[in-house]
């Protein structure tokens, strides 16, 4: 039996769509990767964002990464049904080694002491409005 290896699934969901949409987009790599027999540990939205480049002449994305395990062999098996889905612009799905989770640990670390532009934004336009007791 194969062992199971950690992965990751960026997508590019088409920013256009509704939200309704967008949810049932996510929802739907989401149990294709299930189904498939991988199990899904982090989901990252992003959210929408301007593309560097057109894709299928859309210009907005709505981004996402999806952490899973899985076995090797499942991972043919969700591509190709990814492949079709005509919501989905880009996929990519990478093996995240050792290499990868250390090098995502120093930027994590690095990105909280310095801040991130859409943190320095949000500290710019001020506190938002809360309740507090």
């Amino acid at each position: 039996m194969e062992t199971a290896k950690l992965y990751e699934c960026t997508v590019i969901i088409d920013g256009g769509l509704q939200d309704e949409a967008i949810v049932a987009a996510m929802a739907m790599v989401q149990k294709v990767i299930t189904e498939k027999g991988g199990s899904i540990s982090n989901v990252l939205e992003i959210g929408r964002r301007k593309m560097a480049y057109p894709i299928k002449k859309k210009t907005i994305g709505y981004y996402a990464h999806i952490e899973f395990t899985a076995a090797t062999a499942v991972i043919a098996e969700i591509e190709k049904v990814l492949r079709y889905e005509e919501d989905l612009l880009r996929y990519l799905i990478i093996n995240l080694t050792g290499a990868l989770l250390e090098m995502r640990k120093r930027v994590e670390k690095y990105s909280i002491a310095i801040g991130s532009p859409e943190d320095n934004t949000a500290a710019e336009a001020g506190p938002s409005d809360r309740d507090e007791d």
